[in-house]
C-alpha cells in the first residue's frame, strides 16, 4: 500500500477534513458554491447511515484519524477503528487520551495557521480502540461484528476482493455494513487487473450479495482542503446492506 498517509502534511489535511468547524475549512468572506458546503462533515454524514439502534460491537475499517469510529460510538457500546497508516492511528489515539490534537493547516506556500482537532462533544472515548492492521489481512481473531463501516477504503486496496470476501465473517448476522466508495480506481494503489470489470457497484452486488441484502444506494458528496484556494471535491458512492 503507498506511503502517501504517513506524510505528516496529509495527517494535517485529514485531521481538518474530520474535525475541522465549516469556518476553518472555508473561509467565511468567499463566496463559495452551495455543493463545497454540502461536501463538509463526510465523516459524520456517512455512520449516519446505519440504523440509529444501539448496539454492542462496531468496526471502522480505513478509520484515518477517526472522526467516523468516535461517531459510530455514540450507538456502539465498543468501536474498533482500524487503519493501515501509522501516523494516523497515532493522532486517533491521542485524541482519544488528550481529548485534542494541534495541528497546522497550510494556507499558501509556506504560510500556515495554528489549529487544534478537538474530540467532538458527547462522546464517551473509552468505548473506542484504535488499532494498526493491513484491511486485506486482518487479525484472523478480530471476531464479528453488529456494524461495520468503511469509507472510501476499497479503491485504496492492492487486491480489495480479499476484503469483500471478509465481510461475510466481519459482520454479524442481521448485522449493517456500510461501504462508501469514489470508485477513484488508479493504479497507484490498485492493479489494472484487481479493478472492477464493469463499474463498482456491480461488483460489489456481485460479491456481496450472497450474503447481504442491499438496502440503499445514494452519494455523499466530501471536501477536502489543500490549501486556501485549493480543494478535492468528490462524490462518493455510499451502499447500505444487511447480513442475512
Amino acid at each position: 500500500m503507498s506511503e502517501v498517509y504517513e506524510d505528516p502534511q496529509i495527517l494535517d489535511e485529514y485531521l481538518l477534513f474530520h474535525f475541522g468547524r465549516g469556518n476553518e475549512i472555508l473561509d467565511p468572506m468567499v463566496q463559495y458554491p452551495e455543493g463545497m458546503k454540502q461536501a463538509l462533515d463526510f465523516a459524520v454524514r456517512t455512520p449516519s447511515h446505519f440504523s440509529k439502534k444501539p448496539v454492542a460491537k462496531g468496526l471502522d475499517l480505513g478509520c484515518a484519524v477517526g472522526r467516523s469510529t468516535f461517531e459510530m460510538a455514540r450507538h456502539c457500546q465498543e468501536v474498533v477503528g482500524v487503519d493501515f497508516s501509522h501516523r494516523f492511528i497515532a493522532a486517533a489515539n491521542l485524541l482519544k487520551n488528550e481529548g485534542k490534537l494541534d495541528y497546522s493547516r497550510l494556507d499558501e506556500g509556506l504560510k500556515k495557521t495554528h489549529m487544534t482537532a478537538r474530540l467532538p462533544e458527547g462522546i464517551d472515548s473509552s468505548r473506542v480502540k484504535f488499532m494498526q492492521a493491513d484491511a486485506m489481512h486482518l487479525p484472523a481473531d478480530l471476531g464479528s461484528f453488529d456494524r461495520v463501516h468503511a469509507a472510501n477504503l476499497l479503491c485504496r486496496l492492492s487486491d480489495p476482493v480479499l476484503l469483500l470476501n471478509r465481510f461475510g465473517d466481519l459482520v454479524a448476522r442481521g448485522g449493517e455494513l456500510v461501504l462508501a466508495t469514489p470508485c477513484t480506481w488508479l493504479e497507484t494503489y490498485t492493479p489494472r487487473e484487481n479493478w472492477p470489470r464493469s463499474n463498482t457497484f456491480d461488483w460489489l452486488r456481485e460479491y456481496l450479495s450472497e450474503t447481504f441484502d442491499l438496502r440503499s444506494e445514494c452519494d455523499e458528496p466530501f471536501l477536502i482542503r489543500e490549501t486556501a484556494r485549493k480543494f478535492q471535491w468528490t462524490r462518493s458512492m455510499i451502499t447500505v446492506w444487511k447480513r442475512r
